[in-house]
């Protein structure tokens, strides 16, 4: 199973904070451009609120034959933009969904999955996760 790095944004948000003068009860949700600098291997992107209003993201490396590992998205709906390389979505009681990059995938909510490099290059992916409304 694939474990995600500490996220990165602690250090960034608080340049932010500096920046523009405010306090973290001040925060609320505004236009934000981030660049996709891992050095590290993966990485938070926005982390739900005060950052957004609940979306979530993060930036995946995994190299060929790795997994993300089995996990779900709750009451949360998650797509998947495929930036580079190819893999299988794999989804708990269904066939696995094949996709190679440029990409998009996906996985509705409280859906138990994984994600698998498949190919033989770099799979590199960013998943947004979001609130849904389920009835």
């Amino acid at each position: 199973m694939r474990r995600f790095l500490p996220p990165l944004w602690p250090a960034i948000a608080a340049g932010l904070l500096t920046a523009a003068n405010l306090s973290p009860q001040t925060l609320e949700p505004r236009p934000l451009a981030v660049p996709l600098q891992c050095p590290q291997g993966d990485c938070d992107v926005l982390t739900g609120p005060p950052q957004t209003a609940g979306m979530r993201s993060g930036f995946v490396r995994l190299k060929s034959g790795e997994s993300v590992g089995w996990h779900t998205t709750g009451r949360n709906e998650e797509s998947l933009v495929v930036l580079h390389g190819k893999g299988k979505a794999l989804i708990e009681g269904k066939p696995g969904l094949p996709f190679e990059a440029p990409a998009l995938v996906y996985i509705p909510p409280a859906t138990r999955h994984s994600v698998k490099n498949t190919g033989s290059e770099l799979l590199e992916y960013e998943y947004i996760v979001a609130p849904a409304s389920v009835p």
